[in-house]
């Protein structure tokens, strides 16, 4: 992993193809090691959750409709994705030098998932705020996070509703940030496996919620 941040550092201040082009034989051994890491990660994670796949994210940055363009990403990063239709949230591994973090939850739910987790907060909120408040969960995470929301109350909210803080959320996630020296610590893999395990609860919870009506009913079909 050592390796990798120093050619990530590089990377940071040699952003051009011209460079890339000059070390890609260096770049493609690191990226090979890291998908042994990951698929590692993925195989042993098996135990502990029903994985569909394991999503390496390429270092080449999509400058097609972006006004950014840099030409090459400056982390390493891969997604872990739970069997649906039963099993819901996704976990993320984002590898940076001083900027490494363990994350996952719902980015982007569309907007049936997003308005059936409203409801469900609209509607009680113990199992929710039983989750988050849990030692493990506050010891890993601190808090349910989510960057973007409403500014008020989402259509057909109470903006004084008790719980107008999580219903205003468009993102439901969690992360945990790690130091570069714990990146290249010998037990970061199982450091790893720890944080997606404390992320359980919540992605139990959520899974129920959006596999169910507000009666508790299955929406699942055969």
């Amino acid at each position: 992993m050592k390796k990798g941040f120093e050619f990530l550092k590089q990377l940071c201040r040699n952003n051009n193809r011209e460079w890339f082009s000059e070390h890609k034989l260096q770049y493609d051994a690191i990226a090979k090691a890291n998908k042994i890491f990951f698929d590692k990660i993925f195989s042993d994670f098996q135990e502990y959750d029903n994985l569909a796949n394991l999503h390496v994210f390429r270092i080449y940055n999509d400058v097609r409709f972006s006004k950014d363009k840099v030409p090459y990403k400056t982390n390493f990063g891969a997604g872990l994705s739970r069997r649906k239709p039963f099993l819901r949230g996704g976990y993320y591994i984002h590898l940076e030098p001083d900027n490494s973090f363990v994350g996952g939850g719902f980015w982007g739910p569309n907007s049936e998932d997003l308005i059936r987790i409203r409801k469900e907060f609209e509607s009680n909120t113990t199992e929710i705020n039983r989750i988050t408040s849990d030692k493990t969960f506050v010891n890993y995470f601190g808090k349910l996070e989510g960057e973007d929301a409403v500014k008020t109350a989402p259509k057909g909210f109470d903006k004084n509703h008790p719980a107008i803080d999580l219903i205003k959320k468009k993102q439901y996630v969690v992360k945990r940030k790690f130091s570069d020296k714990e990146v290249f610590s010998d037990d970061f893999k199982e450091e790893i496996i720890s944080t997606f395990l404390a992320m359980r609860p919540f992605f139990d919870y959520m899974s129920e919620v959006l596999t169910t009506n507000l009666n508790g009913e299955s929406i699942i079909t055969d």
